[in-house]
């Protein structure tokens, strides 16, 4: 048995990320098969123990105390820098490890929070939210789970951003959802699509939150400094999570993108997780509104989950329950992409995905 599990941590130290995700799959089946019922019971009562527990530790500072130690730290040392009884941080000591490290990131640190303070309330009221819906489809954002779970009518996207500290987490964790060290632009011919424009501006991004998929843009083509657009609600931007900043040469403009788009004539008007907050009506008026915008030569750039017919990942469900529970939308098939599209008057040229277990992609679309 050791000798089996030194070959997976060998496997997954030298595999892409393709192979590592293949990988941690057969061990989530594997550990499914091996498990007993009563196994089972306990797995799934530890998870809220697991999540209560990383958010005390967030609370404490257990996580930036060991990540920025040189050596382990006893209960005592750690008590006396945050108040805690040591009997409640038993054992006698801890030390970082790759885990601890990534929890006191802000994103990841963010993520904690956002999960147990904004999604986890929701997925509380979800059982007896769709026991008195009698099971219906989840379609109206200002009736879900998260009205239930809150003292709003508003939908989820109109009361989080007058919760500054619940906004925060959930802008923090936007900076590292599904970031897995591949980007968007290095499976789309980016360069390639720019040869003979000379517009001002090659992408807007709508709704980009903190401008990371600018930064990422930048880090690469350095060239598109000063071509860039950055919009987002002014909530949003004019609460930026501390040490967190919009890069330089990128124009920032406030925009509900339920409007009419300021910005004419662009390359390419870039949604980024965007439209599968919202149900397809909502969605059909977002992508008229970019259209109406369009130059000669402008195009919209889709970034979003396109879902098999079958045999969707785990990770994917999950964010798809997620979506119908808060804001009464989905995650959405290649087929259901196409439809939506014909609805506003669009087509898609081609889809690019670049993280697989996901099926993360780019759908280039343009007008009928």
């Amino acid at each position: 048995m050791d000798a089996l599990l030194e070959q997976v941590q060998t496997l997954a130290v030298q595999a892409d990320h393709a192979t590592r995700h293949k990988v941690l799959s057969m061990l989530r089946s594997l550990q499914l098969r091996l498990e007993t019922p009563h196994d089972t019971l306990s797995r799934y009562s530890g998870l809220h123990l697991e999540i209560a527990a990383v958010r005390i530790a967030e609370d404490l500072g257990i996580f930036q105390a060991l990540s920025g130690s040189t050596g382990p730290l006893t209960t005592a040392e750690l008590a006396s820098k945050n108040g805690a009884s040591p009997l409640l941080l038993w054992p006698d000591a801890f030390t970082a490890n790759a885990l601890t490290k990534t929890l006191s990131q802000p994103g990841y640190r963010g993520g904690i929070y956002h999960f147990f303070d904004n999604c986890g309330p929701v997925f509380q009221a979800l059982p007896s939210f769709l026991a008195e819906s009698k099971y219906q489809d989840v379609t109206d954002a200002a009736h879900t789970a998260f009205q239930k779970a809150f003292p709003t009518e508003l939908p989820a996207f109109m009361w989080l951003p007058t919760q500054t500290q619940r906004f925060e987490f959930l802008q923090q964790v936007m900076t590292v959802q599904g970031a897995d060290g591949i980007p968007w632009f290095s499976v789309f011919p980016l360069e390639k699509q720019l040869t003979g424009f000379d517009g001002q501006y090659v992408l807007i991004d709508v709704g980009g939150g903190f401008g990371h998929q600018c930064a990422a843009l930048l880090g690469t083509y350095q060239q598109l400094k000063g071509k860039l657009v950055l919009q987002d609600l002014p909530p949003t931007l004019n609460n930026l999570s501390p040490g967190v900043s919009i890069p330089a040469g990128v124009k920032v403009i406030p925009h509900d993108f339920f409007q009419e788009q300021p910005i004419k004539g662009a390359r390419f008007y870039y949604q980024r997780n965007i439209l599968h907050d919202w149900p397809d009506d909502k969605c059909v008026t977002i992508l008229k509104q970019l259209s109406a915008a369009f130059g000669p030569d402008s195009q919209i750039l889709i970034d979003e989950m396109v879902l098999p017919d079958a045999g969707v990942a785990w990770e994917a469900a999950t964010v798809d329950l997620t979506m119908m529970s808060s804001l009464g939308s989905r995650e959405r098939t290649l087929q259901e992409w196409h439809a939506l599209l014909d609805k506003a008057g669009l087509k898609a040229l081609y889809t690019y995905t670049y993280i697989h277990r996901r099926m993360d992609s780019i759908i280039h679309v343009a007008l009928k």
